[in-house]
Order: C-alpha cells, then sequence, then structure tokens
C-alpha cells in the first residue's frame, strides 16, 4: 500500500489500483482535467519545500529524499515551481520564521 506523505510514482499508484499506468493516467486526466505526471511532480516538490523548511538536510539529501537521481535537475524543477532556488528558498523560510 502506497504511504501517505511518501513519495510514489505512476508505476506504484497503477499496482496499488490494478490498473495499467496508461489507463490511470486516462482516469484521473479525464476525472481532473490535469495529468497525474504533473500532480506528482508537484507533490514531490511541495514535500522538498517541507524538508527544506525544517533545515538539516542539504540541498543533495532533499532532492534525493524526493527521488529525484541528479540533484540539478531537482533544482531546475524546484525553481520552476516556487520561482527561487532551494537554498534561496531555505534562506527566506529560515528568515521568516525568525523575524516574521
Amino acid at each position: 500500500m502506497v504511504e501517505s506523505g511518501s513519495v510514489c510514482s505512476i508505476r506504484d499508484l497503477a499496482l496499488e489500483f490494478n490498473l495499467s499506468a496508461s489507463h490511470l493516467r486516462h482516469l484521473f486526466k479525464a476525472q481532473t482535467g490535469s495529468g497525474l505526471g504533473r500532480r506528482l511532480a508537484e507533490q514531490r516538490l511541495q514535500k522538498a519545500a517541507s524538508l527544506l523548511r525544517q533545515g538539516g538536510m542539504s540541498v543533495k539529501e532533499v532532492a534525493y529524499a524526493v527521488d529525484y537521481k541528479h540533484p540539478s535537475s531537482f533544482v531546475r524543477a524546484f525553481e520552476r515551481q516556487f520561482r527561487l532556488a532551494p537554498g534561496g528558498y531555505r534562506q527566506e523560510k529560515l528568515t521568516e520564521r525568525r523575524f516574521g
């Protein structure tokens, strides 16, 4: 069973629901109007943002924790999502905690 809060793939979900990956993607798109791959990527990046706010892990460790094989790919995806590099995001959130 796929755990809440864990990083999962379309393949993991398809196995969970006993569907083919393509059929699952089709059903998801029909019901929500958005792509399942995009939704899963957004969830991975939200989890990464949470890990960055908590501190204690390097950007590279966070990238691996949310299942990116290459930290540079993670940084690009994070910047697209949050308009800020992971290190800058962490610094901004730490400053908000201290002064906000």
